[in-house]
């Protein structure tokens, strides 16, 4: 079988370490055939990015911090100056403050609500702003989201009200940028044990309950999704956009 994405170029946001839904996703790329760019946030996390980007072909390993507005014409202009189209974007950033994801959501502060739409459902939009102008051939953009997005989710709280935000965003991102071939989709993933879910209270609980509840009587295994974000991120994908695919062993359809 061909490689899916041999010769295409792609920026993935959000590796944090081996156990990311982002690393997965990376692993597959580079299976399919991708080049990658790669992103970090501050010098800490550029030397675990590097450091994970040597066993791959990586093009560039890139500073990104998609809260300011300078640094996202920075990537715009380091991505312009690798002289190829960028062909396909994977969006894995999210963040909430703890204690906004520990107390009752109607404590939520101020503050702690408009960092979560900043950086996990804003970024999204600003992304694409980045990368469309590179994507002369078209492309994809692809984010990921969850359950709480759309169902109360214990301890989620101000990450479920950014992560339909997020999904919004998605639907009207795919209509501004279909004309331009640029089709814009999210994966809402099943709970995976990932750095970022052990900051929602009572995580493992989640985990335990998966496999009593979902279709498929077991958790999502973080494969699956890269597997998907392949798909969406190839040809095979070329007429879906502006959609929410669940990889989640089926949870997403049940109800108590």
């Amino acid at each position: 079988m061909s490689k899916l994405l041999q010769g295409k170029l792609a920026l993935v946001l959000g590796i944090a370490n081996k156990w990311s839904l982002a690393y997965a996703i990376a692993e597959a790329f580079i299976r399919e055939g991708a080049t990658l760019t790669l992103s970090y946030l501050g010098e800490r996390q550029k030397e675990s990015v590097e450091e994970l980007s040597r066993q791959w072909d990586v093009a560039a390993v890139l500073p990104c911090d998609v809260t300011k507005d300078e640094e996202m014409a920075a990537l715009t202009a380091s991505l312009r100056g690798l002289g190829r189209p960028l062909d396909a974007v994977v969006h894995s950033l999210a963040f909430a403050n703890r204690d906004d994801l520990t107390r009752p959501f109607v404590e939520t502060s101020r503050e702690g609500f408009l960092l979560a739409q900043n950086v996990s459902a804003y970024s999204l939009v600003a992304v694409a702003r980045a990368a469309a102008p590179l994507m002369s051939q078209g492309g994809s953009l692809t984010t990921l989201t969850y359950l709480g997005s759309t169902r109360v989710v214990p301890n989620y709280n101000v990450m479920g009200v950014a992560k339909a935000s997020l999904e919004a965003a998605v639907r009207y991102l795919a209509s501004d940028l279909g004309e331009k071939n640029i089709r814009v989709n999210a994966i809402s993933a099943g709970p995976v044990k990932t750095a970022s879910a052990r900051a929602v209270k009572d995580f493992s609980s989640i985990l335990e309950s998966g496999p009593k509840r979902a279709p498929l009587r077991r958790n999502t295994d973080p494969a699956e999704v890269a597997d998907t974000a392949v798909f969406l991120a190839s040809d095979l994908g070329r007429g879906v956009t502006g959609n929410v695919l669940f990889v989640d062993a089926g949870a997403h359809v049940m109800g108590l």
